[in-house]
């Protein structure tokens, strides 16, 4: 089969070759096509890769995990509810120790059980190196999500006991990136390893590369096929616990399209009927057809994140701040159609966390050159700015034209901006890596998109020291005693109104520091044909697949 290029041509052809050979049943089938903005299949081994649209594509529709996000509802933020555990709660003699009860009843694709040694056996396959089923591969989309998890203990068959490291208020939260993989299956996979691979290692990697071609989950949809970097099929899984999310269509098939005109074309030529991040001078012409663009504000930030290694010219923060004052985020938003929110900080005034920053983040350009030139630079002497960033990917909206805006606008403060694009699974990958790591290529600055639904992921992450390269995506190594300081205070604080009150204060003194240039919030785009109903687009970077329909 044709191997994905970005050209709409190529395209086609591809998206052709990818459903000829089903195209008699399309009738009788409901069959929803979705075009995606990652330029592979995200990872199917139960902790996917290409960022949170991995998570929604072949997390959360092939997989559960203990805890999970509320996405039934459009008019209300995402909460998180119960999943494959029904209650939770941390040990009051011991802050490191949580008790989770887990669901009854819940099978895996493969019909094998769910019970506290799946819980104890996902837990060792991303963070027990001595494990047999141990998969390095998965670790770092997992373990930067969840730093303090340590240690999963089963007490009986449906009760299980997770260690952290230091008392964290934050790990039901996070433990939604942890999805279950059925042990029972990849077990089969091992066993079926030649006995000529005698090497553990060897056997597990291999066991692995077959349970991702063929995998298990407990979630509403199964994988029936899987061409990599082409596509990826599913069907709906019959015996699925949560009746709410019991699938009714008959199969999804997920496409690689990461250039946007390329997803716009295939949309309106009839081949997908659903595409991440239309292109916005497209949209229109999307919705004359009768085609629905569905947004909704959500927790997700689009930033520059900076660098403080030394010698980054972002240590001075009048540097800082002139950035944040020198775009003009309504014109932008102009030039996205209006998809997207302005940011004044991670979070929104009235937001639980706001607290209030005394550095107010808006635009005006005469301040920012007044900034810049105290720090020492002017037009005859422009700073030099150099910015990894992607040309798709997860989240990250419409990233060449829009970092060609900011380029632009800084240009008008001093700022001479290098864009250095890679492909975006890259990039992700990089992110963990550091600033100082030789595959920053020299930047200053990367442009990683980012949901902030949850403490760790929105703040924690990108200004403690304890996550630094590689622990977590503290890329440009931002972080002091006063900070960790602040975190340690939320993290400990397992009353909710205290909690708030302390991020709070963690949010206001990161938008006064400026840690980030914070572009835009995203408000997910996406356009659907208008034969697919039940769609719920809700406050939340995720969405679910399994409730949709089509007429």
């Amino acid at each position: 089969m044709t191997r994905f290029l970005n050209s709409t041509g190529a395209l086609l052809v591809a998206l052709v070759a990818g459903t000829a050979l089903v195209a008699p049943a399309l009738a009788q089938e409901k069959v929803l096509r979705i075009g995606m903005t990652a330029a592979d299949i995200p990872r199917t081994s139960g902790q996917p890769d290409q960022g949170f649209e991995g998570n929604r594509f072949t997390g959360i529709p092939i997989y559960d995990s203990l805890t999970q996000w509320d996405l039934s509802k459009e008019d209300a933020p995402s909460v998180l509810i119960p999943g494959l555990a029904t209650e939770w709660a941390v040990d009051p003699d011991d802050n490191t120790k949580w008790i989770f009860r887990l669901r009854e009843g819940v099978v895996f694709h493969d019909g094998s059980s769910f019970d506290a040694d799946a819980v104890v056996w996902n837990v060792q396959k991303v963070l027990d190196q001595e494990a047999p089923h141990f998969d390095a591969a998965q670790v770092g989309v997992t373990a930067s999500r969840m730093p303090t998890l340590r240690s999963a203990r089963a007490i009986d068959a449906f009760t299980v006991e997770l260690t952290t490291s230091e008392p964290d208020a934050f790990l039901p939260i996070n433990l939604t990136n942890l999805f279950m993989a059925s042990p029972a299956h990849w077990q089969a996979k091992f066993d079926a390893v030649p006995a000529s691979v005698t090497d553990p290692k060897q056997r597990a990697e291999q066991a692995w590369a077959a349970f991702a071609a063929d995998p298990s989950g407990s979630g509403p949809f199964r994988v029936t096929a899987f061409v990599p970097r082409e596509r990826l099929e599913l069907a709906p899984n019959a015996d699925y616990w949560d009746e709410t999310r019991k699938a009714r269509i008959d199969r999804v098939v997920l496409i690689p399209l990461p250039e946007p005109n390329a997803r716009t074309a295939a949309l309106l030529s009839g081949q997908v009927d659903w595409i991440e991040a239309p292109s916005p001078d497209a949209i229109p012409q999307i919705e004359a057809r009768g085609f629905k663009v569905y947004a909704n504000a959500q927790p997700h930030v689009w930033p520059w994140q900076l660098s403080f290694a030394e010698g980054s010219p972002w240590l001075d923060i009048r540097v800082r701040h002139a950035a944040n004052l020198c775009i003009n985020r309504e014109e932008l938003r102009e030039l996205l159609g209006g998809y997207m929110a302005i940011p004044v900080g991670t979070v929104a005034p009235g937001h639980p966390w706001w607290g209030d920053p005394s550095f107010e983040i808006r635009y005006d350009p005469d301040a920012a050159r007044a900034l810049m030139e105290e720090a020492g630079f002017s037009a005859s002497n422009p700073v030099q700015v150099r910015v990894q960033t992607s040309a798709s990917g997860s989240g990250q909206m419409q990233p060449i034209p829009m970092n060609e805006y900011v380029q632009q606008s800084l240009r008008d403060c001093f700022f001479d901006v290098e864009l250095d694009v890679i492909e975006w699974n890259t990039l992700f990958t990089n992110w963990r890596r550091g600033a100082t790591d030789p595959t920053a290529n020299g930047a200053h600055a990367i442009n990683v998109s980012f949901a902030a639904m949850d403490p760790f992921f929105a703040m924690v992450r990108f200004t403690s020291t304890n996550t630094f390269p590689p622990v977590s995506n503290n890329w440009g190594y931002f972080g002091n005693d006063e900070f960790d300081a602040l975190i340690a205070e939320a993290r400990t604080s397992f009353e909710a109104e205290a909690r708030d009150a302390a991020l709070a204060r963690l949010h206001a003194r990161i938008v006064e520091e400026a840690p980030f240039v914070w572009i835009a919030h995203d408000v997910g785009p996406r356009a659907m044909s208008p034969r697919v109903t039940n769609v719920v687009q809700p406050r939340s970077w995720f969405i679910d697949i399994a409730p949709m329909d089509i007429e």
